[in-house]
This record gives C-alpha cells, sequence and structure tokens, in this order.
C-alpha cells in the first residue's frame, strides 16, 4: 500500500446483495422472501418461478458474486490489504444476519461493505443500509460497524470495463452496419416517486454519456426493464420493449443493448434480456446484441480495490470521472427515500 496508508480503521470487507436460489427447491422459498409483506398474488408468485425453470431453479447471482469475492480477494492481497472477506444476501443463503453472526464469533469490529450496486435510489442503496441496521440490531452491541462504500457509477474502472464490453459486443455486428446500429443503454425501471428522491436517473445518464463518449457514440438510448409494479403506479419510462418496436418502426437492424444498471449476469440479465428482449427482436426483425456486464472485468475488481484503499488511507485519492465528482462516503440522512415503502421485484 502507499507510504501514506495509516493502520486501517477495518477489519473485515462485507460483500452485501440481493441473493438468489440454486435448485427448484429453493425458487418459491426465495420468491416468498423476497414478496413477504406485499399483496402480491400467488399467481404471480408462481409466474416468476417458471422463470427460474430455463434455468434449472438456479440464479447465477450467488456463483458470480462468489466468483467476484475470489477475484477481489486476490486483487486486495496483491496490494497489501490483508483484509477477510464476508458474503451477506438480503433474500436467501447466506443470509446477512448469518454473516454478521460470524463475523462477531470471528472478532471483526468494523467493516466496510460494498454493496452490488452502483447507484442511488431506495432498492439499490437505502434498502441495503436498513438491511444493515437491522441485522446489527438483532445482535446488539456486539455487532460490527458498518460502513457503505460510495457509490460508484462514473469511477474510471467502472466506466472502462463497460467500455470494453460493448466494445466486444460490437465486434458481433458486420462492420459494414455498425454506424447504423442502436446503443441503448438499460437499467432497473422503479417507481417514479422513489426516483424523484435519488439521484437514479441522473447517474445513469452520466454513466450512459460517459460509455458513449468513449466509444465515439453520439447516438444513443437509455431505457428500463424488469418493471413489476402495478399498471396504476407511474415506473420509469421508456421500456426496453416499447422502445424495441420504436427503433423497429424506424427501420433500424441491429441493436446493441448495454445492462449498465446491473453489475453481472444475473436472472434480470439473462432472463429478461437474452429470453424475453431476444423473443420480441426476433419477431420484429432486429438483430439484438448483448454486452456483459461489468463482472469480474480486471478494471473492475482494480475500482473496487481502489474504492477499499480510498478509505482505508489518510489522503485518499477519490476517483471519479465526468462533471459530477465522487459520490460522498456517508449518504445524506434524506436522500434514496421511498415514500410509497415499494419493493423491486425477484431478482
Amino acid at each position: 500500500m502507499d507510504p501514506t496508508t495509516k493502520r486501517p480503521p477495518y477489519d473485515a470487507v462485507l460483500v452485501q446483495s440481493f441473493g438468489g436460489p440454486e435448485g427448484m427447491d429453493e425458487v418459491i422459498p426465495f420468491l416468498e422472501n423476497v414478496l413477504r409483506g406485499r399483496n402480491v398474488p400467488r399467481a404471480r408468485l408462481e409466474e416468476v418461478a417458471e422463470h427460474y425453470k430455463l434455468f434449472n431453479g438456479i440464479s447465477p447471482i450467488n456463483s458470480q458474486n462468489r466468483a467476484l469475492i475470489k477475484a477481489l480477494k486476490s486483487e486486495l492481497t496483491r496490494h497489501g490489504i490483508d483484509l477477510p472477506l464476508y458474503f451477506g444476501n438480503r433474500n436467501w443463503h447466506p443470509f446477512l444476519g448469518d454473516t454478521m453472526r460470524q463475523m462477531v464469533s470471528d472478532g471483526v469490529t468494523s467493516a466496510l461493505v460494498f454493496v452490488t450496486s452502483a447507484y442511488s435510489s431506495y432498492s439499490g442503496c437505502r434498502q441495503y443500509r436498513e438491511d444493515l441496521v437491522r441485522a446489527q440490531t438483532e445482535l446488539g452491541p456486539d455487532a460490527p460497524q458498518c460502513d457503505k462504500i460510495r457509490a460508484f457509477y462514473n469511477h474510471p474502472g467502472f466506466i472502462e470495463a463497460n467500455v470494453d464490453h460493448v466494445k466486444q459486443a460490437l465486434e458481433h455486428i458486420d462492420p459494414a452496419q455498425r454506424d447504423q446500429a442502436s446503443m441503448v443503454f438499460t437499467a432497473h425501471s422503479i417507481p417514479v416517486s422513489m426516483a424523484n428522491h435519488s439521484d437514479y436517473v441522473a447517474q445513469l445518464k452520466e454513466t450512459a454519456a460517459l460509455i458513449a463518449e468513449k466509444i465515439g457514440i453520439n447516438d444513443w438510448d437509455l431505457v428500463y426493464q424488469s418493471r413489476s409494479g402495478p399498471p396504476h403506479q407511474p415506473w420509469l419510462e421508456p421500456s426496453l420493449d416499447d422502445h424495441l418496436q420504436v427503433l423497429s418502426d424506424r427501420g433500424v437492424k441491429d441493436v446493441v443493448v448495454v445492462p449498465i444498471g446491473f453489475l453481472s449476469d444475473h436472472m434480470e440479465v439473462i432472463f429478461d434480456l437474452d429470453v424475453e428482449a431476444q423473443q420480441l427482436c426476433e419477431g420484429l426483425g432486429l438483430r439484438l446484441v448483448r454486452a456483459n456486464t461489468v463482472g469480474t472485468h480486471p478494471a473492475f475488481i482494480t475500482a473496487l480495490r481502489q474504492l477499499i484503499e480510498e478509505r482505508l488511507t489518510e489522503t485518499p485519492i477519490r476517483l471519479a470521472l465526468g462533471q459530477r465528482g465522487p459520490w460522498p462516503d456517508t449518504c445524506p440522512k434524506d436522500c434514496c427515500s421511498n415514500p410509497s415503502s415499494p419493493r423491486r421485484k425477484p431478482e
């Protein structure tokens, strides 16, 4: 580490994520956890369960998080950062509460938390912080202090990883047709009331603009996918499906979809994009090429190490691109509130 490094104020890193089933027998219990407290018809739960049958009931999110943790551990070790990594989920094993109990047993008193979301919103930030407080309350005075890593939507490493994957996706389009291809950035839709109390949309727009600028593309769109709320509740639009129809009507033949709102190729990527959107495009006569999410791209793993490192040093270098600068380490008390208390759909 840099000579300016002082004794680390943290003795562990906690990776906090959404969770997902790893077999058909786990699908319904998992969905019941996700939907607990919501007035969701049983038929809707069973409809979502059908999505998992296409993948033998296995959501890839847990295995992808384990791969990320392995890569991050190697990166930290190479840079002299000797901190154990823990993994806890909101909705399925390993549950956050169980993980934090293990942390207490291991003597952890203060942890730096990496939440698997790059942006600020209730479901992508504040709800995870609420989960931490709930777990700490259940554990009592022995619970470790937990500080969340800042939002990193404009970190150079996050942008670089996305740019690399977009370039790889473009290679799948005939060179003679690339200039006519449409670039579409996607993110999870959220209720408008939730979006109005966060910087979610502004951050997504900046991420998309930074990626497009580095690739040299001026014409791009930001759309939303995976809506799950009732029809009467306004959610962020346009939807990906509607936008694909518009592109088809314009005579577009090739579409590159870039899921910047997600860190890994989990269920909302492989089903909503690789199955549903792909089927729609086949019917519309569109060729859809989907860019990979950042996953374990070396530039992204380096970015995570830098985000951790900046919290361990007296004079941190806080990297960020664009006009907005780095997000603060501590979120304002009133940011990312959720007036109507909706919850996101199952991953």
